[in-house]
């Protein structure tokens, strides 16, 4: 049925979301900005800095997007663990022959450094990051471009992704997606093709999703 996989990083393979969101939450608080529910909501999935971008006039002073999102990433020092499964599921595509990749949100640099310390870098075809592409999520730009680099039709690709617009980036871009958000409710998963919700890879590399 599938040709290729495509993985989302934060919050699926990693277990990143706690330490993202007391970053976020540092950086609003360190400049006086009160940051409430929903704003909080829209960093999961998308690039931090387009984030930053819509909400830089909350932030007195003249600070630019990019000193905000240093600021940021250097609160975010603790190391990550990964998603229960996750790891596992990587090494079983890879041993099966599928062509994998990862789509993310995150700098090149910063994705490479969490896969590598997952030990699963080498497994991975191509890392798409936020340097590569013009749109970020919910756009399928970045999905699209790893269907591409694999050499996989969309329609032959799942797509693993636990975040609202990560989904729907990829069932943008024609592919099979799989939700397996453990902290999103099932209304924002509902888009998805497939849900495994908790825990997230509780299922195998040749289980047929129905």
């Amino acid at each position: 049925m599938f040709a290729a996989a495509l993985f989302d990083l934060d919050g699926t393979l990693v277990d990143t979301e706690p330490r993202s969101q007391a970053a976020w939450r540092r950086l609003f608080s360190q400049h006086g900005v009160a940051l409430a529910g929903p704003l909080l909501a829209s960093f999961a999935g998308r690039p931090g800095k387009t984030v930053l971008a819509e909400n830089l006039h909350l932030f007195p002073g003249d600070a630019t997007v990019d000193d905000l999102f240093a600021e940021a990433m250097s609160y975010a020092t603790s190391a990550a663990e990964p998603m229960p499964g996750a790891v596992e599921l990587v090494q079983a595509l890879h041993e099966l022959g599928w062509p994998i990749g990862v789509v993310t949100s995150g700098t090149r640099d910063y994705a490479n450094a969490e896969l590598t310390a997952l030990g699963v870098r080498p497994l991975f075809e191509t890392v798409i990051t936020a340097e590569d592409v013009s749109r970020g999520k919910p756009d399928p730009e970045g999905y699209l471009l790893g269907c591409t680099r694999l050499g996989a039709e969309p329609a032959r690709t799942v797509v693993f992704e636990d975040a609202p617009a990560g989904i729907e980036a990829a069932k943008a871009a024609g592919t099979f997606c799989v939700a397996i958000g453990a902290d999103s409710s099932a209304a924002d998963l509902a888009v998805a093709d497939w849900t495994r919700v908790r825990p997230p890879f509780s299922f195998t590399a040749t289980e047929k999703p129905e």
